[in-house]
């Protein structure tokens, strides 16, 4: 589905992502993890559209995106959330919705707005002001459902459990996990927490100066020296 081949970011001076070469397939539930710095948001942007990679090639679905704008990525079926929610101001939940629908497809499917509305618990938030209304959970359930209406078959999700608390945490995992087989999505997270990337992820990728150090099942990749050093020092 989504094959990246020798990407490469550089901003000035400094290389941000450096020849990451990744694969990831429509079954696939892939943790990205990495020290703060490492290249992962930026790794999202230069897929979803938001930057432009200085080399390299992203293919989805056979399809060369290096050059395509934001929307043409989101019509062929990649969709993102952000670390920090960024509703629409001045919109309801259900126009915020409506809005990344038409934005990704072309039209509105009201139905397929319900389903989303009641599979992130926000049916009865659909009325209220996203902004200035909804609680932190609401808001991180909110980046999910806007994803979510775009009709994506890969999923980009930027540590959606971040600043939650414990029980927030617990209840958003668990959406998470139906997810994946409720929309038949792929999915790749960012998430700081391992143990949390060890519930929710088959497999697992690490970024380190933006180089690709491990790929593979949570267990051997947090096993393997090479990232026990990144995290550490040691």
């Amino acid at each position: 589905m989504l094959q990246l081949d020798n990407l490469s970011v550089c901003f000035g001076g400094l290389t941000a992502v450096n020849s990451v070469s990744l694969k990831v397939e429509s079954q696939d539930v892939l943790g990205l993890v990495g020290a703060n710095g490492a290249g992962k948001t930026t790794l999202f942007n230069a897929i979803s559209g938001l930057v432009r990679p200085t080399s390299g090639k992203i293919s989805f679905n056979g399809v060369d995106l290096m050059r395509a704008p934001m929307y043409q990525r989101a019509r062929s079926g990649i969709g993102r959330t952000f670390q920090i929610p960024q509703p629409m101001h001045e919109l309801s939940v259900r126009e915020n919705l409506i809005v990344a629908q038409r934005f990704a497809t072309g039209r509105v499917d009201q139905h397929k707005i319900d389903e989303i509305l009641d599979f992130t618990s926000l049916s009865d938030k659909a009325s209220r002001q996203a902004a200035s209304e909804l609680a932190l959970t609401e808001l991180k359930a909110l980046e999910v459902a806007k994803a979510l209406a775009t009709n994506p078959r890969l999923l980009l999700l930027d540590e959606v459990l971040a600043g939650l608390e414990t029980n927030g945490k617990r209840r958003f995992m668990q959406m998470l996990k139906q997810l994946h087989q409720s929309f038949a999505v792929g999915i790749i997270i960012i998430e700081h927490d391992i143990e949390t990337i060890c519930n929710l992820c088959q497999r697992v990728a690490v970024l380190n100066f933006g180089q690709l150090i491990a790929d593979g099942t949570p267990d051997a990749v947090f096993n393997d020296p090479a990232v026990i050093k990144s995290y550490t020092g040691n």
